[in-house]
C-alpha cells in the first residue's frame, strides 16, 4: 500500500483557544497516528509576518505557544515531521521558483487579496491601499509549503480550498515547463469538524475577542465559562439545546451518553449556573492533564527549540536534494556541466510525449498519454484519489513497458502498443537524463 503524505500548518500569530483545539489540533493529533501515513506538521511563522508586521514578540511567543500546544496534546515528533517553516531555507527558494511560473491573474483572484481590494473600493481609496506584496504572494508561499514535500492531502476548512486549487495550478504550470516534479495536492475537507461558539455565542475567534484560551489556568477557565452569554429562562424552566452556546461547547467534548444526559437536564429546567458548572468540569477533565504538560514545556523553551531543530533536519533530508533537482530542472546548474543549447532543449521538449491528469464530472480522476502532436496514445480508468492517478503516471514514466503490463487493469484504452511502448521509453530516457 502506498504511503499517504499529509501536510498541515498553523500560522503563529495568536494564542491557541478551545476552538483551535476542537477544530484543528485534536483531529490533527489523532490523524497523525494513522498507519501508512507520512505526516508533516509545521509552524507557519513566515505566514505570520503578513498578519503581525511590526510585532516580532508576538510571532515568537505564538510560535512557542503553538509548538507547546501540539506537543502537549500528544503529537509525537518521533513519528511525524514537526518543524518551523523558517528553519527550511529551501521553502523561500522554492517560492521564488514557483513565483516565476505563476500568473498575476491567478493571484488577482485570491480571496484575501480580493477582499482587501473590495474593502478599499467601498471606502473610496486606492484599490491596493495597505495591501503588501506579502499578502498578494501568500498563495505562492502556501504552494511552496505543500509542494516542497509533495503532499497528497492538505486538511483545510472550506474557506481554504482555493489555496489548494491554486497550489495545483502552480504545480501543473511548473510540471508543464520543466517535467513532472510535483504531485498535485488534494484538499481534505473534514465534514465533521466542529466550529465552536465563543463567549458571546458567535464563532469563537480572536477577531471577535470572544475566545477561551486552551490552557488558561483552571480558575480563569471557570470564570470565563461562567461568563458565557445565556438567555433569561429561570431555574426549573425548560431550556432549548438549539442555539445554546453552552450545549454546543459541551457536545464538542462529551460522549454521546453525556450529551444526552445534559439534553435531558435542559428539558428538566437545569439552572444556567449549574449547566455552566457541568461544562467547566467536563472541559477541565480533558484539558487538565495536557495543561500540566503545556506549562512545563512553556517553562522550558530550549526543549521545544531542540525538538523543532531536529524536525527541521528531518525535513531537510527531503527538501535539500529535491531543491537541487528543481534547480537543475530550471537551469540553475554548475557551468562545468554539459549544457544543452536553447534550440536543442526546445526541440527535445517538443519531441516528448506528455501525461495529462484531470477530473471528470463523475468525481473520479483520470490521466491520458498524448504524443508530441497531441494524439491520444493511452487513456486510464477512473481513480478515486488524485494521488493514485499521479502515482500510476509516475510509475509508467519511470518503468515504461513493465509497469504498463502490471497496470493493465487500470488502462481503459490505448493506441498501437508499439507507439505506447516507444512513448514510455522516451519518457523514461528523459527522466534518466534530467
Amino acid at each position: 500500500m502506498s504511503t499517504l503524505r499529509v501536510l498541515t500548518g498553523i500560522t503563529t500569530s495568536g494564542t491557541p483557544h478551545l476552538g483551535n483545539y476542537v477544530g484543528a489540533v485534536r483531529p490533527t493529533v489523532r490523524a497523525s497516528r494513522q498507519p501508512d501515513t507520512q505526516n508533516f506538521y509545521f509552524l507557519a511563522d513566515y505566514h505570520a509576518l503578513i498578519k503581525t508586521s511590526g510585532d516580532p514578540a508576538r510571532v515568537q511567543r505564538s510560535t512557542l505557544e503553538i509548538a507547546a500546544t501540539w506537543l502537549a496534546c500528544g503529537l509525537d515528533p518521533e513519528k511525524v515531521t514537526f518543524y518551523r517553516q523558517s528553519d527550511i531555507p529551501e521553502i523561500p527558494e522554492l517560492t521564488w521558483l514557483l513565483t516565476c511560473v505563476t500568473g498575476k491573474g491567478l493571484l488577482n483572484r485570491a480571496h484575501a487579496y480580493k477582499a482587501s481590494v473590495d474593502k478599499n473600493t467601498a471606502a473610496g481609496t486606492e484599490p491596493d491601499d495597505g495591501v503588501t506584496a506579502g499578502l498578494f504572494m501568500y498563495p505562492v508561499l502556501m504552494a511552496a509549503d505543500i509542494l516542497m514535500f509533495n503532499a497528497h492531502q492538505v486538511p483545510v476548512g472550506r474557506d481554504q480550498i482555493q489555496h489548494i486549487e491554486m497550489a495545483r495550478d502552480i504545480a501543473a504550470s511548473f510540471n508543464h515547463l520543466y517535467g513532472e516534479h510535483f504531485t498535485l495536492p488534494e484538499a481534505a475537507i473534514e465534514a465533521n469538524v466542529a466550529t465552536l461558539p465563543g463567549l458571546d455565542g458567535r464563532k469563537m475567534s480572536k477577531s471577535y475577542d470572544n475566545t477561551i484560551p486552551l490552557f488558561t489556568p483552571r480558575d480563569t477557565l471557570r470564570k470565563l465559562i461562567m461568563g458565557i452569554v445565556t438567555d433569561s429562562r429561570a431555574p426549573g424552566e425548560p431550556k432549548s439545546t438549539e442555539g445554546s452556546a453552552l450545549f454546543q461547547l459541551y457536545q464538542a467534548f462529551a460522549s454521546a451518553e453525556e450529551t444526552a444526559a445534559l439534553a435531558q437536564a435542559y428539558a428538566d429546567g437545569i439552572a444556567w449556573g449549574d449547566a455552566k458548572q457541568v461544562l467547566f468540569e467536563r472541559i477541565d477533565r480533558e484539558i487538565a492533564p495536557m495543561r500540566e504538560t503545556y506549562d512545563a514545556l512553556i517553562r522550558d523553551p530550549a526543549r521545544i527549540e531542540k525538538t523543532l531543530r531536529q524536525g527541521a533536519e528531518k525535513a531537510r533530508t527531503l527538501a535539500t536534494p529535491f531543491t537541487a533537482r528543481l534547480r537543475h530542472a530550471v537551469g540553475l546548474r554548475p557551468l562545468d556541466t554539459q549544457a544543452a543549447t536553447p534550440t536543442t532543449t526546445k526541440a527535445a521538449k517538443q519531441a516528448l510525449p506528455v501525461f495529462k491528469q484531470y477530473r471528470e464530472k463523475d468525481g473520479l480522476f483520470y490521466f491520458k498519454l498524448l504524443d508530441p502532436k497531441g494524439e491520444l496514445l493511452l487513456q486510464s480508468m477512473g481513480f478515486d484519489q488524485p494521488r493514485e492517478a499521479a502515482q500510476t503516471m509516475a510509475r509508467l514514466q519511470r518503468e515504461g513497458q513493465p509497469a504498463l503490463t502490471e497496470l493493465a487493469p487500470r488502462i481503459a484504452s490505448s493506441a498501437d502498443p508499439a507507439a505506447v511502448q516507444a512513448a514510455l521509453t522516451l519518457l523514461a530516457a528523459a527522466i534518466d537524463e534530467a
